[in-house]
């Protein structure tokens, strides 16, 4: 059975685990709670349990698309300023090295240069949202960074070229924010981010797959575009998800407010 594609929202840091008192609900702050439950639910809401995922996220840029092949990957918190027990949260999902190959061989096919490495630990952008879907860590995750230029056309393009994962059970995750802008919170943020998201999601949601991907493509020409990503990394990962999910029909998966900022999740097929 052919698995979506998703591209979800990551949160803030440790967002979810800053309670760690409550196991239910571990993070104090009702404004993340919405974003939890979709978070929850993402496996459950599946055609079928994925055999691996494929996550692409904001906090990974290489030069080339690297992925990574580690068996066992440590976790990298990066994130600063939070309190002592969010640096010592676990979250020990195998990783995925035979489709962290496959996926970097489908990339230099469609003419990627590609990397490997099995050093780095999996960002926050990784365990975060994972250890809220998947708290039993019992499902294989390969990472795969982004290119550091940012090019969204090359990003959807090698999205396109993932799309036979889909097919073999592999479910292909962007992780990201729609919005990212951390200089603004509060009411200040509401209109603009508002506006933004409803430009983003016209341009998402297009039923047209390729008009979809020329608008997605030009996203910095959408209304409050630089408002909402001073620097893109926060919103490359949508574009990977975008061509990996073809000509499926794309919806707006999730949509919640948090400090102010309209924040919304996709789904392809």
């Amino acid at each position: 059975m052919t698995q979506p594609t998703l591209f979800i929202p990551h949160g803030g840091g440790p967002c979810f685990f800053m309670d760690p008192s409550d196991p239910d609900r571990p993070h104090s702050d009702p404004i993340w709670h919405p974003m939890q439950d979709y978070l929850a639910g993402l496996i459950a809401d599946l055609p079928e349990r994925p055999r691996a995922i494929l996550l692409v996220s904001g906090h990974w840029e290489e030069t080339d698309f690297t992925v990574h092949v580690g068996v066992q990957p440590e976790l990298l918190f990066d994130y600063h300023g939070f309190p002592p027990h969010t640096y010592a949260l676990r979250w020990d999902a195998p990783g995925a090295p035979d489709l962290a190959r496959r996926a970097a061989g489908l990339l230099r096919d469609a003419g990627f240069a590609t990397g490997e490495e099995a050093a780095r630990g999996w960002d926050h952008g990784v365990f975060i949202p994972m250890k809220v879907a998947l708290p039993d860590a019992d499902i294989p995750i390969a990472q795969l960074s982004l290119r550091h230029d940012l090019d969204p056309a090359a990003h959807i393009v090698a999205g396109c070229a993932l799309a036979p994962l889909r097919d073999e059970g592999v479910l292909i995750v962007g992780s990201g924010m729609s919005f990212h802008n951390l200089r603004v919170r509060g009411p200040q943020a509401i209109a603009p981010s508002t506006a933004w998201d409803y430009a983003l999601t016209a341009a998402v949601t297009d039923p047209d797959p390729e008009r979809r991907a020329m608008r997605v493509a030009a996203w910095d020409q959408l209304p409050q575009a630089r408002f909402a990503h001073p620097r893109e990394e926060h919103l490359l990962p949508l574009m990977v998800a975008l061509g990996a999910g073809g000509d499926d029909a794309a919806t707006c998966d999730h949509r919640s407010s948090v400090m102010g900022w309209t924040v919304s999740g996709y789904r392809f097929g």
